[in-house]
Parts: C-alpha cells; structure tokens; sequence
C-alpha cells in the first residue's frame, strides 16, 4: 500500500508555484485555499510562492523558474482541465487529475453519463434550456428536485425546488452561472464526502446542517454545519461508501487526490452527485478533516498531494 506520508526532502520539490484565484465563481474560496496551501509548503521548508492567476499568468509561467505547479484554483479555468493542458504544453508537472479527468469531473451532466455507462448510481436527472424542459423533466422527474449549473462547483446557483414555478426560477438563476443547467431527483438522507489519496480511501465524513442543504453558506461561513467521524454508518456500509467512491473515482480517470460527494437515501441506497478534483483546503474543507482522521495533519497532507507532481513529471 502506497504511504499516504511523504518521505521526500522538501528541497527536492524544487520551485514550487502554487496558482490560486483565478476568475471563476469560487474565487475567494480559492485565495483562502491557496494561501493556506502556500504558508504549509513555506513552513516545511519547500520553496514556494503564490501566483493569483490573472490575465499575466502565461507571462508569469515564462518568467518565473518553476519546477512544478499546486493547482488550488476551483472552478472553471483551473479545476476543468484548460490550466492543466496549459502547464502540460509549458513542460511544467503539476498536481492532481490531467487534462481529462478534470475536464470530465468539472462536467456534472457527462460525469454521470459516465457512471450510468457502468452502473454506478446517480440520481436520475435532465437538461434544462427552455421553460418546456423544465415541464417535460417535472413531469418525468416529480418534485422535489434539485438544480444545478453543470460547471460550477461549491453550490453556486444551486436550490431545491418543490414545484414548476420555482423550478422555472432556479434555472433561470442557474442559467446567469452556466449554459447548461442540470436537474436531478432530490435524494432525502444524509450526505457524505470521502476524500481520496493517492488510490486510497481515507475516513468518510458524515454532513448534517439546519440547510436546506449543504449549500455554499453551509460550507464556508456557517458555524452550525456537522462534520461526523466516523461518519456514522456501521462497518459493512462505511465499506460499501468507500468501494463505491474509490469506482466514481476511477471511472473519471481521477489521479493524485479528489472528494466524491454521495446521498443515501431511506432505504440505505448510495448515489453519487459529483466528483471534486481540486477540492476546498480552507478551514471549513473537507479533505483536511478526512486527513487528519487518517493520521495527516494538514501540511503533511499538502506534501502529499504535491507528491504525485515529481510522479506526473517523471
């Protein structure tokens, strides 16, 4: 079994940029990740430095001496595989899934055609464009339902709706966010995160909050949000969540770290709502908390993910 520790020399990482920012929605998350991020490599030691990417980020990537790159962008230009391909064209490595994978997890409407291509559970769902889908889908799907951009991520333009008319709303809102816009059947029960690292399964984490649902006030200002571990389920059923998480991963094609988000329903049914390929490291994120259950603390967890960037570049 792979360590989860990393065993290497700081200095051996090289010059170390760690691109953060960006000009998605979840900007500021991003700058709080980033800067958490920077000050762990720093303190270990590593010689990294920040670089908010901005419109000079290609001036900046041929400027700067840089040996390998910590993607902490969320969103689109940093999590959907276009930053990826950009350090792949310049030769420098870089953290996480490759240009692929973070193309296909960033597109929630064809990562789970993906798992229904394999048999793996996800709520059943439709694409909205027009006022007429969202009655053909209400009329195929029933309420309450959910809906989501398909390119967005920490529940931007995201509600749960009851009926026709706040379902017409919440696309509309939705559609300010992205063109395509997803509905799914809502799944009533409690949600989980499991994090994974370097091909393992780390602790599950049970989520409870006075939500609606875990929205992105839950997972970044409030201070009511329940984070369970153990995640409450017995032996056998943690098990199961681990096994289906780690085959969402590897149906995307998921390399170095991620976060599966999944639902279980009142039969004790998991389904899969999304794969996260560079998820928050805030102070409310998840994988820290998954990490540190596991043994890591959180710069232990940062060299660890920055780990698979000398893999990726060899």
């Amino acid at each position: 079994m792979t360590t989860l520790h990393s065993t290497r020399d700081p200095k051996a990482f090289g010059r170390v940029a760690v691109l953060f920012g960006g000009k998605s929605a979840e900007r500021e998350v991003s700058l709080k990740s980033g800067a958490a991020v920077l000050a762990a490599l720093q303190e270990a030691g590593v010689d990294a430095f920040g670089i908010d990417a901005g419109d000079d980020l290609l001036q900046r990537l041929s400027n700067e001496r840089i040996d390998r790159a910590f993607i902490v962008l969320h969103g689109r230009g940093g999590e959907d595989g276009s930053m990826q391909g950009l350090l792949e064209c310049a030769g420098i490595p870089y953290t996480g899934s490759g240009i692929l994978a973070s193309a296909l997890a960033m597109d929630k409407l064809r990562t789970k055609q993906v798992w229904q291509s394999l048999g793996l559970p996800t709520p059943q769902h439709a694409v909205l464009a027009t006022e007429a889908d969202c009655k053909a889908a209400a009329e195929t799907l029933g309420f309450p339902l959910i809906v989501k951009p398909a390119h967005e991520g920490s529940s931007i333009g995201m509600a749960k709706v009851g009926g026709l008319t706040e379902l017409i709303e919440a696309w509309r809102a939705a559609s300010s966010y992205d063109s395509q816009v997803l509905v799914e059947q809502w799944i009533q029960g409690p949600e989980f995160t499991v994090a994974v690292l370097h091909g393992q399964v780390l602790p599950p984490i049970g989520l409870g909050t006075p939500h609606t649902f875990y929205d992105y006030d839950a997972k970044y200002l409030a201070s009511d949000t329940q984070y369970r571990i153990p995640c409450g389920l017995d032996a056998v059923r943690e098990q199961e969540l681990k096994t289906l998480s780690a085959r969402a991963c590897e149906a995307v094609g998921i390399r170095g770290w991620a976060r599966v988000d999944v639902m279980q329903d009142g039969n004790g049914d998991f389904w899969l709502l999304e794969v996260n390929t560079v998820p928050g490291m805030t102070d409310h994120s998840l994988v820290p908390m998954a990490a540190r259950a596991a043994g890591l603390d959180f710069q232990q967890l940062v060299l660890s993910i920055l780990d698979d960037s000398l893999e990726a570049g060899s």
